[in-house]
């Protein structure tokens, strides 16, 4: 029997950010609510079955106005999982928080949401990504 292979390339038109921290992910929203002025509410979190591999359950915080919209998303899963890596974006790892921002300018343009970030205390590091040279992209499209 012939096999057919669909191939997708997808193209993401937001802004990623890493971030390196160990305060707990209520600490960084409610953090990152004081010092950007914005309005982080927990939602319902991500859920990915991976069939035979196993689950990820993906905590998700959202900020969105009419132009904008912010995630805030835990990068391990919140539940045990029986993957190798239980990661949202398993390329980037070493990355405890990913921020995806959609539409952003004014304070939540990229260069100085970075910049604003780094200068945060419950931030060790930060960094921006491009999420079309990732390898599991497709996780990140809601």
């Amino acid at each position: 029997m012939k096999t057919l292979t669909l191939d997708v390339d997808y193209d993401c038109d937001f802004d990623l950010f890493g971030i390196v921290s160990s305060s707990r992910e209520h600490k960084l929203a409610w953090t990152l609510n004081s010092s950007l002025r914005l309005r982080l509410v927990k939602q319902q979190d991500l859920i990915y079955d991976l069939f035979a591999q196993g689950r990820l359950v993906i905590s998700n915080y959202l900020h969105a106005t009419e132009n904008s919209t912010l995630r805030l998303l835990r990068n391990r899963s919140v539940d045990p999982s029986p993957l190798k890596k239980p990661f949202l974006a398993p390329d980037i790892k070493e990355y405890d928080y990913l921020i995806q921002v959609s539409n952003g300018a004014g304070p939540l343009a990229p260069e100085e949401l970075l910049e604003q970030l780094t200068r945060l205390p419950e931030v060790q590091y930060a960094c921006q990504f491009d999420p079309n040279t990732l390898k599991f992209k497709e996780n990140l499209l809601f």
